[in-house]
């Protein structure tokens, strides 16, 4: 019997729409930067400072949003686990669980029954495994 993992691979990336907005603020940030170089260098101090302060707002701000969305990525990553999946016989009642493979469905026909085997064994249910976390206790 393999063991074979059915579920998908897990990614450990920001969403791409989320990257587009940061790297647009940031270059926002950059042009806010020159404005105020510019604004400086013909006399306007106080436009200036302004701008810089946008731009360092901006600048910041993109910045703690790629990385909370990075953060946030990680956290969302989770182990796989395994699809199983039950098989009874209608006669005598004997249940068995199974990894699940390609093509099983409910109330398929499978082999016939290790006790009784003038029946056939059917999927009763195919389920998710899941495993429970352990509980830690701050105090």
């Amino acid at each position: 019997m393999s063991t074979k993992s059915n579920s998908s691979p897990t990614t450990n990336r920001i969403s791409t729409f989320v990257f587009m907005i940061v790297l647009a603020v940031m270059a926002l940030s950059i042009v806010a930067f020159g404005l105020a170089v510019n604004a400086y260098l013909i006399g306007q101090e106080v436009v200036a400072i302004y701008l810089v302060i946008i731009g360092v707002v901006a600048m910041a701000l993109s910045a703690y949003v790629l990385l909370q969305s990075r953060r946030t990525a990680v956290m969302m990553k989770t182990a796989s686990s395994k699809m199983m999946t039950t098989i009874e016989c209608r006669k005598c009642g004997f249940k068995n669980v199974k990894d699940f493979q390609r093509g099983d469905y409910v109330y398929k026909e499978l082999e016939a029954c290790q006790k009784c085997p003038e029946d056939k064994m059917i999927i009763t249910a195919i389920f998710r495994e899941v495993k429970e976390k352990e509980k830690t206790y701050n105090f």
